[in-house]
């Protein structure tokens, strides 16, 4: 296989992973173990979630919808506690394996993210964003364009902008649900659970030097 592009999601991959942060909430809380990521995976296309990083419904909705979906799966979470905890830490090793790979191949990224300034306590972490995403050929957002992964058009966005072939393509997320459709289409995926996993698969899938 003749790689021409390499796909990233951002949180998760880039960033480290939400679900460390739900967990020491949930704990603190007294909340049932997991009851936020059971929550976002709830009718998962249609959910408060899907519909507030596809820009469709206000904070304040979202609020309110994501409590009530908690409540039904056994504990209320409102929704605007939870936002805060979304903010990943860097993985310095990921940004430079992502300045490798640039270097090589073209490079895109496809987040499901939140309308701009849905958070307040967000926006110091604009700055080191930015200078990330400069990094990529492509940037699609969920809540600029009103579609989410694992809608397989958002891949398809990608592919098409980018002027690859699928089949010549490697799909990072930290989520299996988005990885099939990108799988689907015939692209290299590769789950992360840590930088040093994914740059491993990486290397492997690249025959690049990343570490």
């Amino acid at each position: 296989m003749a790689i021409e592009a390499v796909i990233f999601d951002f949180g998760g991959v880039l960033t480290s992973s939400p679900f460390e942060a739900f967990a020491r909430f949930e704990t603190a809380r007294g909340l049932p173990v997991d009851i936020i990521r059971r929550t976002n995976a709830a009718n998962h296309l249609e959910n408060a979630w899907a519909r507030f990083e596809r820009a469709e419904v206000d904070i304040e909705t979202f609020d309110r919808l994501f409590a009530e979906e908690s409540l039904a799966l056994g504990a209320e979470v409102r929704g605007r506690e939870v936002l805060p905890l979304l903010q990943g830490d860097l993985r310095p090793e990921m940004v430079e394996a992502l300045k490798r790979i640039k270097a090589q191949f073209k490079t895109g990224c496809i987040t499901n993210n939140l309308p701009a300034n849905a958070i307040g306590s967000m926006t110091g972490r604009s700055l080191y964003i930015a200078e990330v995403m400069v990094l990529f050929d492509h940037v699609i957002e969920s809540a600029k364009i009103g579609l989410r992964k694992p809608d397989p058009r958002i891949y398809k966005m990608m592919v098409e902008t980018l002027k690859v072939d699928p089949d010549n393509c490697v799909y990072l997320d930290d989520l299996g649900v988005n990885l099939k459709p990108a799988r689907e289409m015939g692209m290299t995926t590769i789950k992360v659970t840590s930088g040093a996993q994914a740059i491993a698969e990486l290397e492997k899938a690249t025959g690049l030097k990343l570490g």
